[in-house]
């Protein structure tokens, strides 16, 4: 697709830019010199900047696209590979107006340290043992989340939630290692097929658990030679499609809404320190006009 020699452009670029930046904005001389500061601190947190980026993204997610088709390539290929590069090379310069922007604060935050581990990934020469990094391209889809709030907030409740399910998933281990242990004992010897050891118990519980023609597809089938067999599979399904899988949902959700409380809570401290800081100005101002001169 594009050449070694664009990407290895891009890479030298991001690496010059980069350094240059980080010179400049780590020191605060400059900043206080330079109302260019300012300037990008205002535009990286301004929602039309915000939005352009999703768009770009979501327009080299579908240039992406197009490249897996070799008609679409042969007749316009260049013209797509041109446009590729170019969001890569946006991509490229918004990371580094956020760093400019906030230089210290930059590592902090995880989702940058995503944006450039993604970016980081495109920027890699394709060529040799590095070919295969070309398919991983499409990750940069994955921006969305990190420039996406509502998508953001999803990612970080169910990261939050994870301590929570690993609970719920052993608790779920130990229903299925019981069903399976009774369903290969009751069932192994005229359905070997799918009870006739613990692997295959184990794995026909999760196409029951699935709802994945469990009915027609096993139950029934079983139920022919051992009628009273809905007695085990009825409450197993209740206890696991029903009960522990609704409680995932449950300990998602909740961290989504403990996710979104916490960002409404460093949104209200953001804004009293600036309501702070300004009347901290204002009283300085007017305490240097009472002083008489």
């Amino acid at each position: 697709m594009g050449t070694p020699t664009s990407a290895g452009c891009s890479l030298i670029f991001a690496q010059q830019t980069l350094l240059w930046l980080w010179q400049l904005a780590i020191s605060n001389e400059i900043q206080e010199e330079f109302p260019v500061h300012q300037f990008v601190k205002r535009l990286v947190d301004s929602p039309i900047f915000l939005n352009t980026i999703v768009a770009i993204i979501v327009f080299n997610a579908i240039l992406l696209g197009m490249e897996t088709s070799p008609m679409i390539m042969d007749r316009f290929g260049g013209i797509v590979l041109f446009l590729d590069q170019a969001c890569l090379t946006i991509f490229v310069i918004e990371i580094l107006l956020k760093l400019y922007a906030r230089p210290l604060g930059f590592f902090r935050n995880g989702w940058n340290l995503f944006d450039i581990v993604i970016v980081g990934i495109a920027l890699v020469p394709a060529a040799g043992g590095f070919q295969v990094l070309r398919a991983l391209r499409i990750l940069r889809v994955l921006r969305v989340i990190s420039t996406a709030p509502r998508l953001r907030r999803v990612v970080e409740g169910f990261i939050t939630a994870l301590p929570g399910m690993g609970s719920v998933f052993l608790l779920m281990a130990l229903i299925f290692y019981i069903g399976a242990v009774m369903a290969t004992k009751l069932f192994g010897g005229a359905f070997p097929e799918w009870f006739g050891d613990l692997g295959r118990s184990a794995y026909s519980l999760f196409q029951i658990m699935t709802l994945e023609s469990w009915s027609m597809g096993i139950v029934r089938p079983v139920m022919d030679v051992y009628p009273h067999a809905w007695a085990f599979f009825v409450p197993f399904i209740l206890l696991t499609t029903f009960a522990v899988v609704n409680l995932l949902v449950g300990l998602i959700v909740n961290s989504m809404q403990d996710a979104h409380h916490e960002e409404d809570v460093a949104r209200t401290d953001t804004y009293r320190d600036e309501v702070l800081a300004r009347l901290e100005v204002i009283e300085r101002h007017l305490t240097q006009a009472d002083t008489p001169k």
